[in-house]
């Protein structure tokens, strides 16, 4: 079976954390403050503060802008529960818009009309790993005094304009295990702001700045050396491992170019896609092709199966929205396997089995395409099929750099 995701370790990995182990010094030591230095000049920020998990980022960036009892957060139905519930930890209210159909990611037509006087904060997630329209973002939040936490926990290395995400608002992102970095758990908060740098350390370490000394209430989201000392690998895999995801991504949408049943993922002109998942759209029959993928041995998944405010905790605290895009999106949305681990062989079998399931499904009655393919997703000619996989196949990655697949070093 060739599975969604697999993390990539190796020797460097373990000796990474055995070199901490030895050291005798394993919580919140110079191997955590190497990896915020690190990071935060990969993301082109001044400040990065590394914590426990990805939502716990999340967390300590609404409470380092004081945000709380009264206030309210707009952000997506269309992400993991933790973009919404952090906002829930601070005692403000999430406040749901809908998804452009074609990104899946916060449309920026309506944030502005979900703006009221207890709005302090704007919460875009770049799902799957596909920044969000942050130009409109940041001039909305500008106009009307909000702040930006950005929860970029799917797109390590993602960018518009050459911009990293991370680097408009306060970014958030997580080294979870299924990340296309990994500390096992684990995340960090980015920011240019140095009060809320400090207001985050403080928080994060029991409201501490002296050892001992307690200026406010605070909680422990302190990050390992050992979880740091994994990063610190990670990091350095990062780019390559980017660019393999790029080069798979670039395969199935060439190979899968001519399936009129399905809509592949798009990426405008100017932002660059990391491809946390490749991510496709099925009007119809998407529990059958599951199942054919899955009889062809490959996984497929849906990220995500229920919005936010339709989960049962929300629903009992009285949530009711409705967001037609991004319920059409929980009903047609299925990832197909694109990281970086995949062989040429894997990826040909990743075709064939859509291709071969589909072709299947052709008796069905044709379902008509409910959300506008108005940009081109990425998609290589086939003169470039076959230099990504020979790339892949000789150990080496390739990425997309307009009409040609580069190698490193090209």
């Amino acid at each position: 079976m060739i599975t969604l995701v697999k993390p990539i370790l190796g020797p460097e990995e373990q000796a990474a954390v055995a070199a901490v182990l030895a050291s005798g010094q394993l919580a919140q030591g110079a191997r955590v403050a190497e990896f915020e230095e690190r990071f935060a000049a990969f993301c082109g920020v001044r400040h990065a503060v590394a914590v426990t998990s990805g939502t716990m980022a999340l967390w300590l960036a609404l409470l380092a802008h004081d945000i709380g009892p009264g206030d309210e957060v707009i952000t997506t139905p269309f992400s993991f529960i933790a973009t919404a519930n952090v906002a829930l930890y601070t005692g403000a209210t999430p406040v749901f818009v809908d998804i452009d159909p074609r990104t899946f990611n916060l449309d920026p037509d309506r944030i502005e009309e979900a703006i009221t006087p207890r709005t302090r904060a704007i919460l875009p997630v770049h799902l799957y790993g596909l920044p969000c329209d942050m130009d409109r973002i940041m001039a909305t939040a500008a106009r009307h005094g909000l702040a930006v936490i950005e929860d970029a926990c799917q797109a390590h290395g993602a960018a518009v304009n050459g911009r990293h995400v991370g680097s408009f608002g306060a970014g958030c992102f997580s080294f979870y295990a299924t990340k296309n970095m990994t500390t096992g758990e684990g995340g960090i908060m980015t920011t240019n702001d140095e009060a809320i740098a400090d207001r985050a350390r403080v928080l994060r370490a029991h409201g501490m700045r002296q050892r001992y000394y307690h200026e406010q209430l605070g909680h422990n989201f302190r990050m390992t050396d050992i979880q740091a000392a994994i990063g610190l690998v990670q990091l350095d895999r990062l780019p390559e491992l980017t660019a393999r995801r790029q080069a798979n991504a670039a395969f199935l949408a060439s190979a899968l170019a001519d399936m009129e049943t399905l809509l592949l993922p798009v990426c405008d002109a100017g932002y660059e896609h990391v491809y946390h998942q490749f991510t496709i759209r099925l009007p119809d029959h998407r529990d059958a092709f599951r199942s054919g993928m899955a009889a062809r041995d490959v996984a497929t998944e849906i990220y995500y199966p229920r919005l936010i405010p339709e989960q049962a905790v929300y629903r009992d605290m009285g949530f009711d929205c409705y967001l037609p895009n991004a319920e059409a999106a929980v009903r047609e949305v299925v990832s197909l396997p694109v990281h970086p681990a995949l062989s040429p062989a894997d990826l040909e079998q990743i075709a064939w089995a859509v291709t071969d399931t589909l072709a299947v499904e052709a008796s069905a009655p044709p379902a008509s395409v409910s959300v506008p393919q108005s940009s081109a997703p990425h998609r290589a000619p086939d003169s470039r099929i076959a230099a990504v996989a020979l790339a892949s196949s000789n150990g080496a990655s390739a990425r997309l750099d307009g009409d040609r697949v580069a190698l490193p070093g090209s």
